[in-house]
């Protein structure tokens, strides 16, 4: 494994580049290296040029920005607040020598190119200040406290409105280089009077640096809860899906140094966000074609890329090679031995393929390992590790760990931390069972939607188990997972069944209130399916998206109710 080695080691020849080399490049180079395993390294070469230009302060700015969000340390977020302030008011300042810079560059350059490089610079000031913008309002969300949530939301739209701004007047630019070149071409027009000193080079990657953030915007408010619309509207910012995903394709392929940031960011939304929110109905395998398009493209540039090769397990894992997935994300935590929080999230798929494997002792292994060293989510893998070491027979370590929740217990608005105290407490005062235990796991593949990733083999296993349960206050979670499993297996009819005595069942809604609007979204999902109950289905999802509140992952079932109503939009008009 000598080569693993290898990445700890190599010599980077970009820190020893001197600061003529042009910026853009030199920037795209240092978040390349970072995507490269070079965390430390790409951190010291934006250092070394942050007072260069307001594009290297940002990539400096960028990686501080990213180890906070990557530890979420106090200390460290504070220190990326200041750097994006400090890159706010270099881009804001009219001191900033970075036009002189490449002015010096170009000799005797003429009047008309240097109107050009000003607007280039001008605009790249724009887009820094509100990418600085978009990242500070993440940092102040992170506080959730209410106070923190407003300013964020009044950040974001000062962004959004920047963003739009800059990316109009740069398709506009774009356009009108476009002319010019065509005219030049036909009509030999001079370079200096057609061109104004704007390259379409240069405009393509502004409008690559402009797309990244233009197109997250887009793609993230696009997946927002209906229900949330109204206040996203009120700030003023739209949802296109398609035009958030075009857009990142475009920064994607931009010579900009966003352009690998962006190639991230539609990998997320392809191999995690669109499975996990069925933002293409039931087809949890939908988008898988693009990331595995965009890994193989990227493969010769990213060959041992920690991040690169998570994505590539996560691909394995949606197309049930669990084995395959497994060894991609051991592959992933050996390459990112100097990035703690990446070699967290491949604890994490570990812990899953294992579960989905039902192999309980190496799940609650990388869960325990994540539980002693995360500093977020303790109480969410202290849980995960409870259920799986009882599901493995350990009841007593089961036990101990259940009783440790509590103290781990920190978020109270959180979620999901509030799931796992609940469930954890339930299962202690219950007295944990083995059966209990793996139902507990069977909750979490199907609330995760995970169930889809198993074979057949292990979800009739499940299935056997939840059989031999007769707990009567967990009727109806009994019934909506062996409706989930029937429906994985093929056998909608009995799928069905199962579904109609989850969303039946009375007495399970006291202790687990999210059975029955999940019971009628999947009954409605099924029903859909059919030209035939197409109408009953449609009323179900409605039933469930207006008749049911304040149930556990309400907002996550709104996401994905809006998206199979949707889809018959066209058919039954709403």
């Amino acid at each position: 494994m000598a080569g693993r080695d290898q990445h700890q080691h190599q010599h980077h020849p970009q820190l020893d580049m001197k600061p003529e080399l042009d910026d853009a490049e030199l920037a795209l180079q240092g978040i390349s290296m970072l995507l490269n395993n070079g965390f430390k390294e790409s951190d010291e070469l934006f250092k070394r040029y942050r007072t260069h230009s307001p594009l290297m302060s940002f990539g400096a700015s960028f990686v501080s920005f990213l180890n906070a969000m990557m530890t979420f340390e106090e200390e460290k977020m504070q220190m990326a607040c200041d750097d994006l302030r400090t890159t706010e008011k270099l881009c804001e300042s009219d001191s900033v020598g970075v036009i002189e810079t490449i002015r010096n560059k170009i000799k005797k350059s003429m009047d008309s190119q240097t109107s050009g490089l000003a607007i280039v610079d001008r605009l790249q000031r724009q887009i820094i200040v509100a990418d600085c913008q978009v990242y500070l309002a993440v940092l102040s969300f992170i506080k959730q406290e209410i106070s923190a949530y407003i300013k964020g939301g009044w950040i974001l739209r000062k962004a959004w409105k920047m963003y739009n701004k800059c990316y109009s007047d740069i398709s506009q630019l774009q356009e009108a280089c476009r002319r010019r070149s065509f005219d030049q071409a036909n009509h030999n027009a001079p370079v200096a009077e057609s061109s104004g000193g704007l390259t379409e080079e240069a405009v393509g990657r502004l409008k690559g640096s402009v797309s990244f953030g233009y197109g997250l915007f887009h793609l993230c408010i696009s997946m927002v809860p209906p229900h949330l619309l109204k206040l996203v509207n009120l700030l003023g910012f739209p949802g296109d899906r398609h035009q958030g995903l075009a857009s990142l394709i475009y920064a994607s392929e931009s010579r900009d140094m966003k352009a690998p940031l962006a190639t991230l960011a539609l990998l997320w939304y392809h191999t995690v966000v669109q499975p996990f929110f069925a933002l293409d109905g039931s087809d949890s395998r939908a988008g898988l074609l693009e990331a595995k398009t965009i890994l193989q493209k990227k493969a010769v540039i990213y060959p041992n890329s920690s991040l690169f090769i998570f994505f590539r397990g996560r691909v394995q894992r949606l197309e049930c090679q669990i084995n395959s997935a497994l060894a991609s994300f051991h592959d992933a935590l050996e390459f990112a031995s100097d990035q703690r929080e990446i070699q967290h999230v491949c604890l994490y798929e570990i812990g899953w393929c294992s579960m989905i494997e039902m192999n309980f002792e190496d799940a609650y292994k990388a869960f325990e390992r994540l539980k002693n060293e995360s500093r977020w989510s303790q109480c969410y893998y202290a849980y995960l590790t409870g259920v799986c070491q009882g599901a493995s027979g350990d009841l007593e370590g089961a036990n101990a760990v259940f009783r440790d929740v509590p103290k781990l217990f920190k978020r109270k608005n959180n979620q999901i931390e509030q799931f796992a105290f609940r469930r954890a407490e339930r299962l202690r005062k219950q007295g944990a069972t083995q059966e209990l235990c793996i139902m507990g796991v069977v909750e979490v593949l199907y609330l995760w939607k995970a169930l889809a990733n198993c074979s057949s083999s292990k979800l009739q296993l499940m299935s056997q188990v939840l059989q031999g349960l007769d707990d009567p206050s967990c009727n109806g979670l009994k019934h909506l997972f062996l409706g989930a499993i029937q429906k994985c297996l093929g056998n909608i009819k009995d799928a069905v069944q199962s579904y109609q005595m989850a969303a039946r069942d009375e007495l399970g809604r006291l202790n687990n209130s999210y059975v029955q609007p999940y019971a009628y979204y999947e009954l409605g999902c099924v029903l859909l399916a059919k030209p035939e109950t197409l109408g009953k289905g449609r009323s179900l999802l409605l039933q469930a998206k207006e008749n049911c509140t304040g149930y556990d992952f309400e907002n996550r079932l709104h996401v994905r109710i809006h998206t199979a109503l949707a889809s018959v939009k066209e058919v039954v008009p709403l």
